[in-house]
């Protein structure tokens, strides 16, 4: 029979799995803090990882705001659908930092960051269409 912490486990890794992240410690440690978590050790978290223990409340929510799922669907597993990052679309915590970093820069700068991924989003068509044609 399944414990808690097993439960928890899976859900956890299911949930990473979904955002395209991978079960590294080191990365979920520095990525918690950044979403408002407390501070833990790389053991804490594999221990998360390999169902032998549970987070507290507060890196519960931080773990769910960086999976854009509810605290409550990941530690409990109901049925409700992931909610989606930003109400529109599911993103990886990386692009959810990045786009909450473009979204404090001055007008000017935000521009500029818009031009670069047009351009970007410009060649990598091109490319696409340039192996197409082989």
């Amino acid at each position: 029979m399944k414990t808690e912490q097993d439960a928890f486990s899976d859900r956890l890794r299911a949930a990473l799995r979904q955002a395209g992240m991978s079960e590294s410690p080191a990365e979920l440690v520095r990525l918690l803090a950044r979403f408002g978590g407390e501070p833990v050790s790389q053991q804490a978290v594999s221990g998360w990882l390999n169902g032998r223990a549970m987070p507290r409340q507060g890196n519960m929510r931080a773990l769910a705001k960086m999976l854009s799922i509810e605290p409550q669907q990941l530690q409990f597993g109901d049925d409700k659908r992931v909610r989606e990052a930003r109400g529109e679309w599911r993103m990886n915590p990386h692009d959810q930092l990045a786009i909450e970093a473009f979204l404090k820069l001055p007008a000017s700068q935000r521009k500029l960051v818009r031009s670069l991924i047009d351009e970007l989003g410009k060649q990598h068509a091109t490319g696409k269409a340039a192996k197409r044609g082989r």
